[in-house]
């Protein structure tokens, strides 16, 4: 019969890999590595998610994911090459290897998760799809929609989404679609269609863009469940876990208090899970095939979950979204991720 000690250095073996962190041969943690960048598909102007400014550098909500993961592997958030993507060619620009990961409002759902060969990483985003229409048409519910003409994105979840929502309430409709998001922003402005159909968030981003935003109005239902989040490829499990814990320890260092202007400071906390989350108790990069100190770098350079939705989406930015259902868990949200331990 073993001892407790050797029963606790046992499980030890079980739950800490003894590889070190050189990624496999041919991983693709060790490609990025020689490669000296991340290469991230993101949508191609999506205030708030991902935008050029003017000086050409990508910003927002899911940039940031891109640039903490280069963070945590480079030390630098900046070692990034960010491709554009429709929604059409996203799913093929990451099976084929055009992009190693992709963070772009992308929809978790179980064709996707199981048919596609690829894998989520986690929920960055709760959404849920809407419709807009013209406020001179006077409706306030989309049950009063029926006949409506409604445009929406080719390759995304809406179409199926709104077939959902006219045949489960016996209503008739027409689907009016076109290949990308600026294309199907200007046809519902230009009158092609009386409703457009798209994520609530957007919407809220979409009718800025619109010559008389206030001539437009978001119905009061969400029609769907979208749990958006970045995905990347079957086959790489290593690659997979990174990606996964990097949106893990975002989300856990605003759960501790930890964010960009204090991490440094934090180092010197008392508190076993901000020293763990921090590199300076336990290696928890090694089984990431990274340095101990990988979550302090993506705090230090990107920031924490919450500082990141401000910035782009919240308090901070234009769109003033409200958290709402990603606000922490403990702060009456869905946000809420496994332990560093």
């Amino acid at each position: 019969m073993l001892s407790l000690a050797a029963m606790a250095l046992a499980t030890f073996a079980i739950i800490v890999p003894a590889s070190g962190r050189a990624a496999p041969e041919g991983g693709l943690l060790e490609q990025v590595r020689r490669r000296g960048a991340v290469i991230c598909g993101v949508a191609p102007s999506l205030a708030g998610f991902s935008i050029p400014d003017r000086e050409g550098r990508w910003t927002g909500f899911d940039v940031d994911l891109c640039r903490a993961v280069a963070a945590a592997i480079f030390d630098d958030p900046e070692k990034v090459r960010f491709v554009p993507l429709l929604s059409k060619d996203r799913f093929t620009a990451l099976q084929t290897g055009e992009v190693d990961l992709l963070s772009r409002t992308s929809t978790w759902s179980m064709a996707r998760d199981t048919a596609l060969g690829l894998n989520f990483t986690g929920i960055n985003f709760y959404g849920g799809e809407g419709f807009m229409v013209r406020r001179k048409l006077g409706l306030n519910s989309a049950l009063e929609l029926a006949g409506a003409s409604v445009c929406v994105e080719q390759g995304t979840t809406t179409e199926l989404n709104v077939a959902d929502f006219f045949r489960g309430h016996g209503l008739k409709y027409e689907i009016v679609a076109f290949k990308g998001s600026e294309e199907t922003v200007d046809a519902y402005a230009s009158g092609r269609c009386d409703a457009f159909a798209y994520d609530r968030s957007g919407l809220a981003i979409q009718r800025m863009k619109l010559a008389t935003p206030e001539e437009h109005v978001i119905l009061p239902e969400t029609i769907s469940k979208e749990p958006l989040g970045p995905a990347v490829r079957h086959g790489d499990d290593q690659w997979f876990d990174l990606v996964k814990w990097t949106l893990f320890a975002m989300l856990n260092a605003e759960e501790m208090g930890v964010g960009q202007s204090n991490a440094a400071a934090m180092r010197a906390s008392e508190r076993p899970d901000v020293r763990r989350l921090l590199g300076i108790e336990g290696d928890f990069g090694e089984a990431l095939g990274l340095d101990r100190d990988w979550a302090y770098r993506i705090l230090r350079h990107v920031g924490n979950y919450g500082e990141s939705f401000e910035r782009n989406l919240g308090r901070d930015s234009p769109l003033k979204i409200e958290r709402g259902q990603n606000a922490l868990w403990t702060r009456g949200g869905l946000q809420y991720a496994p332990p560093i331990r």
